[in-house]
C-alpha cells in the first residue's frame, strides 16, 4: 500500500497589490527557520523516496552507466599566459578538480596551484572560482563557497611558499582584478541580503581587509556591477549591467590609486561591451537602433558615444555576438538563422574569411584565447552527434589541429548510430520556431516512441544543441530528445528575445507547446509518450505549459522552477529581484502586475487533471528560493483532480546549480531519468 503524500497546512493570507488581493495558503512556508517548514519539507523528500524506492537500484545503473561514459582521470587543453602553461586535470575516482600549471613548455615540472579534493573536505557543498595569477605569477587569489548561495569569500596564495594569507575577503563574487604594481586587487562585494553585486573595492596586501577602499558602489538597485582586466592587460574595467542598459568605468592598470572615468554614461536602453586594441577601444553595441548589435570604434582617450564611429554595420538578420582581439587579427562570432559563424580579420585588411561549418546542427564559438601575441585561434566544435572537441586553428596559414575531443568511454558509442536534425514549428502567430532533434537510427519515427522535450526561454540565452553523453542514456533506451529554441532566448537574433520577455512572455509558452503539438502531429511522438524538462526559468515554462496544456504531456520534470512569479517580484528583498525588472516587467505597475499574474504558474493553477511530475530543489537556493517549488506543489496536491505521480526532492545542503561534485551532479540527473524511464515501464 502507497503512502499518503504530505499534505501542508493552510494558513491563509491576503496579499494585496493595485486593490488586488491574492490569497495565499502556503505563505509561511517560505519561514526557513520554523521547524514546521522543515518537517514538512522533509516529509516530501519520505515521500519520493518511498515512492521511487523501486527505481533506487536503477538510479544507481544509469548513475554508473553515465560515470562510465566520463574519462575519469581527464585532463583540459592547457593555455599559455604570461610565461604559464595553466591547466585543470581530474584523477580517477575524484570528484573535484585540480589546477596546476608548469612555466615555459609542457614538459616542465606541474606545480599545483589548487587541490580542491583537499580543499572540500569536511563541505557537503564546494565550489572554487575566479582563479586570479598576479602579473609578476607570485600570487593568487580565489574565491571558495561552501554553501551553494555563490556567496563567495576571496583569499591570496603565495605561489612561491604555498602558504595562503590569513586575510579574507567575505561575501564576493569570488572574481578579481589585479592591478600592474602586483599588490592592489579590486573585487566585488555583495549585498549581504539581496546578494546583489553592488561594490567595488580596492584590497592592498599587507593591509587589513577591514580597511579596503570603496571604490565604486551601484546605487542602482536595478544594476549589478563587476570588475575585470582587459585582454590587453592594460586597464581594469568596472562594468554595470541591468537587463537592458550598461555602463563602463575604466582605469589604467599600471595606476591603481587612480579615479576611474566613465567610458560611455548609461542610457536607458543602450547596451555596449569594450574591448581594447592599441590606441582604440572596439566597442560592441546597439547604439542608434542597432538591434542585432554592431561593432564600434574609438580613441582611448575620447570615449563618450559621440565619438564612436561605426566599425563593423549593424546587420538585422545576423546577430553580432562576440569579437576577440589578437595582435594581427581580429575574430568576430556571428549568428544566423540560429547558426554561429566565425570570420577571421586581418588588422590591415589583406584578408577575411568564415572558418567552413557544414552541419546543420551544430555548436561552435571561441575557446580560452588569453594570449594576446598568437595568430593561433582555439575554437570549440560539437554536435548532437558529435562529441566535444577543442581545436587550435593557424589564421594565418589555414591549419588545424584537434587539441582535444571528449572521449565517451565504455566501448558502446558510435555517433554513426544517431541521427540529429533540425526541423521547425509553426506557431499561432504565425512564427517558426526551429527544434533540434537527436535520437538513434533505429528509432521508429511513427509516433510510438517516447520524446524529452527541454527548453529555457528567458534572458537571451541561447541553449546551442550540444552534444551530451549523459543523454545517451536516454537515446539508447528508444528516446527522442528536442530542443525547442523558443522565444525568450537568442537564438535567432535579439528579435527572437525581446519577442519573449516582458509583455510578450507568454510567446515563450505557446511556442513550447506549438512545438509539442508539431512533434505530435509529425509522428515523433504521442501525448502518452510526450515528456518536458525545464529548470530556473525553464521551470517557469514548465509551470506555465502544464497550466494551459496539461494534457500534451504524460510527465514533466521542473528543476528549482521560478513558479511564484508575482510575489518574488514583489518583495525587493529576495535576493536579484530588483535586477530581474527589465526581464519580468515591475509588478508595482498595474500594467506588468496583472500580466504577469495572467501567466504566473502557481497564480492560475486550478482543478483539473495534470501530469506526472518531479520538481527539485535546494534548500539554500539564492536564484529561486526553495518555498517557490514547495507552495507550488502543495498547491498541485491540492488542486489536481487525477491519481498521477507528484514528487518534490529537496536537496537539504545544495542551491541552485545542485549538487557541486562532478558525479554528485550525475545522481540527481540520475533522479529525473529514472523518473520518465519508471512512467516509460523502462525500469527493470
Amino acid at each position: 500500500m502507497n503512502p499518503k503524500p504530505p499534505i501542508a497546512k493552510k494558513i491563509p493570507k491576503a496579499l494585496e497589490k493595485h486593490g488586488d488581493v491574492r490569497i495565499d495558503p502556503y505563505y509561511w512556508l517560505n519561514e526557513r527557520e520554523n521547524p514546521d517548514v522543515i518537517a514538512y519539507l522533509e516529509a516530501e523528500n519520505s515521500y519520493y523516496r518511498e515512492m521511487t524506492a523501486h527505481t533506487k537500484e536503477f538510479q544507481g545503473t544509469l548513475f554508473q552507466e553515465m560515470k562510465s561514459r566520463i574519462k575519469e582521470d581527464d585532463t583540459s587543453v592547457p593555455y599559455k599566459l604570461n610565461g604559464y602553461y595553466y591547466l585543470t586535470r581530474y584523477e580517477e575516482g575524484k570528484e573535484y578538480p585540480i589546477h596546476a600549471r608548469k612555466e615555459g613548455n609542457l614538459e616542465a615540472r606541474e606545480e599545483i596551484l589548487f587541490n580542491c579534493n583537499e580543499m572540500a573536505e569536511g563541505h557537503d557543498f564546494f565550489n572554487l572560482r575566479g582563479i586570479s595569477v598576479s602579473p609578476d605569477n607570485t600570487l593568487a587569489a580565489f574565491g571558495v563557497d561552501t554553501v551553494s548561495r555563490r556567496q563567495y569569500t576571496i583569499q591570496i596564495k603565495n605561489l612561491k611558499t604555498g602558504e595562503i594569507y590569513p586575510d579574507k575577503i567575505e561575501n564576493t563574487t569570488g572574481t578579481t582584478a589585479w592591478s600592474s604594481d602586483n599588490k592592489t586587487l579590486f573585487y566585488t562585494k555583495k549585498d549581504p541580503v539581496t546578494l546583489r553585486s553592488d561594490r567595488i573595492f580596492k584590497h592592498r596586501l599587507g593591509t587589513p581587509v577591514a580597511q579596503d577602499e570603496e571604490v565604486f558602489h551601484e546605487k542602482d538597485e536595478t544594476f549589478n556591477t563587476f570588475v575585470y582586466k582587459t585582454k590587453s592587460r592594460e586597464y581594469i574595467v568596472i562594468g554595470s549591467s541591468s537587463t537592458m542598459t550598461s555602463e563602463y568605468r575604466i582605469l589604467k592598470a599600471d595606476d591603481p590609486n587612480g579615479s576611474f572615468t566613465v567610458f560611455c554614461p548609461r542610457e536607458r536602453g543602450l547596451e555596449y561591451e569594450i574591448n581594447h586594441y592599441g590606441s582604440h577601444f572596439y566597442i560592441l553595441t546597439n547604439k542608434d537602433g542597432a538591434t542585432n548589435f554592431k561593432l564600434m570604434r574609438c580613441a582611448v582617450d575620447s570615449t563618450s558615444s559621440e565619438y564612436w564611429e561605426e566599425f563593423i554595420a549593424h546587420r538585422s538578420e545576423v546577430l553580432l555576438e562576440d569579437v576577440e582581439m589578437f595582435r594581427d587579427h581580429y575574430v568576430i562570432t556571428e549568428r544566423e538563422r540560429g547558426l554561429t559563424k566565425m570570420r577571421i580579420v586581418r588588422w590591415d585588411g589583406t584578408n577575411s574569411y568564415y572558418l567552413p561549418f557544414a552541419s546543420e546542427t551544430y555548436v561552435a564559438g571561441p575557446f580560452t584565447n588569453l594570449d594576446f601575441n598568437t595568430d593561433k585561434l582555439r575554437f570549440f566544435y560539437n554536435a548532437m552527434t558529435s562529441p566535444y572537441a577543442i581545436i587550435e586553428y593557424h589564421m594565418e596559414t589555414g591549419e588545424q589541429e584537434i587539441l582535444k575531443e571528449q572521449e565517451v568511454l565504455g566501448g558502446k558509442f558510435n555517433k554513426d548510430n544517431y541521427q540529429s536534425k533540425r526541423v521547425w514549428a509553426g506557431t499561432q502567430d504565425g512564427k517558426k520556431v526551429p527544434i533540434s532533434l537527436v535520437y538513434r537510427k533505429d528509432t521508429p519515427l511513427d509516433g510510438t516512441s517516447p520524446l524529452l522535450q527541454y527548453a529555457y526561454g528567458s534572458y537571451g540565452s541561447t541553449i546551442d544543441p550540444y552534444f551530451s553523453s549523459v543523454r545517451l542514456s536516454l537515446l539508447d533506451r528508444g528516446f527522442i530528445y528536442a530542443i525547442s529554441h523558443v522565444r525568450g532566448g537568442e537564438y535567432l537574433g535579439r528579435p527572437w528575445y525581446e519577442g519573449g520577455r516582458l509583455l510578450n512572455k507568454k510567446n515563450t509558452f505557446t511556442d513550447f507547446i506549438d512545438c509539442s503539438r508539431y512533434l505530435i502531429e509529425n509522428g515523433y511522438t504521442s501525448p502518452e509518450r510526450l515528456y518536458a524538462i525545464g529548470g530556473s526559468a525553464g521551470g517557469l515554462l514548465m509551470g506555465a505549459v502544464i497550466n494551459m496544456a496539461p494534457e500534451l504531456y504524460n510527465g514533466v520534470i521542473a528543476a528549482v522552477p521560478f513558479v511564484d512569479v508575482v510575489t518574488t517580484m514583489l518583495d525587493d528583498s529576495i535576493p536579484l529581484t530588483t535586477g530581474e525588472y527589465d526581464e519580468w516587467g515591475n509588478p508595482n505597475k498595474k500594467e506588468y502586475y496583472s500580466y504577469i499574474k495572467s501567466y504566473s504558474p502557481y497564480d492560475n493553477l486550478e482543478a483539473k487533471a495534470y501530469p506526472h511530475m518531479y520538481v527539485s530543489t535546494g534548500l539554500h537556493d539564492s536564484q529561486v528560493q526553495y518555498w517557490e517549488p514547495a507552495k507550488w506543489v502543495a498547491k498541485l496536491r491540492e488542486l489536481k483532480t487525477n491519481g498521477n505521480q507528484l514528487f518534490l526532492d529537496i536537496n537539504m545542503e545544495a542551491g541552485h546549480g545542485g549538487a557541486s561534485g562532478r558525479f554528485e551532479a550525475l545522481k540527481e540527473t540520475a533522479k529525473e531519468y529514472a523518473f520518465i524511464l519508471d512512467l516509460e515501464g523502462k525500469v527493470p
